[in-house]
């Protein structure tokens, strides 16, 4: 069961409390998690607490920031110890040119502010969709997709850089290219342990490509990830026939 922190609609904070390593292939199983105010330590959680920081991006990077910020310190305070975002975090850019020059390497200015956000909270971080400048950028002036995870000390343990690359045609709206400004990423990332149990990163429209799911769980992985920025009309083509 979800506990939800209703907020406009920019902005939503769920919590989620999961059994960690019992947590079935292909399921969460979950239960009503007990509010922070009534326990006297973390130590009262009986599950791992995780927090799902629902957000919509704009091009303003700085506004995103303390959006998400705003989040994830709430959920550090009611005991959470992962928090994640969703893809698309850092921003969405109103079109592809604008895309590539709001994005960043993974050791710029705006991943340092959330290194320093995990320490401060003492919380791990699901960054769910990077736009990262590789260091091929020079060459290629194109970006990754790329799902970094980070731990309660701002490390990087983790990147995974999305290998479909959504390239669709939408009834109405013409056609939605991700390749134009974005590379496909090499390889899987192994499943990485985390406190709430081992993660395999994907992202979006990854969930359309049953054999990445499968190799990643037999790769040791108990919980499946797919950060997403899906919109009015993608959403509902994806979601509906998967959840179905």
């Amino acid at each position: 069961m979800l506990g939800f922190i209703i907020r406009p609609p920019h902005q939503l904070l769920s919590l989620l409390s999961c059994p960690g390593l019992r947590i079935p292939r292909f399921s969460v199983l979950c239960s009503p998690p007990r509010l922070r105010t009534m326990a006297i330590s973390s130590s009262s959680w009986e599950l791992p607490l995780v927090a799902v920081c629902q957000v919509t991006s704009t091009p303003d990077k700085e506004q995103n920031f303390k959006t998400c910020a705003e989040l994830i310190r709430e959920a550090a305070r009611l005991g959470a110890c992962l928090a994640f975002l969703p893809e698309a975090f850092d921003f969405i850019a109103r079109d592809p040119e604008e895309t590539l020059r709001l994005s960043e390497p993974l050791g710029g200015n705006l991943l340092e502010k959330y290194t320093q956000l995990a320490r401060e909270c003492g919380l791990w971080l699901s960054l769910g969709g990077f736009h990262e400048r590789g260091q091929d950028w020079e060459q290629t002036q194109k970006i990754y997709n790329c799902h970094v995870i980070l731990n309660n000390m701002g490390s990087v343990v983790a990147t995974y850089r999305k290998t479909h690359l959504c390239d669709v045609e939408i009834p109405g709206q013409g056609p939605m290219r991700e390749s134009d400004s974005t590379i496909p990423g090499p390889s899987l990332e192994s499943p990485i342990s985390t406190p709430a149990g081992k993660i395999g990163l994907a992202i979006c429209y990854d969930m359309r490509f049953p054999e990445l799911s499968l190799a990643l769980v037999q790769a040791g992985a108990e919980i499946l990830t797919y950060p997403s920025a899906f919109g009015s009309v993608t959403g509902p083509a994806h979601w509906e026939p998967v959840s179905a």
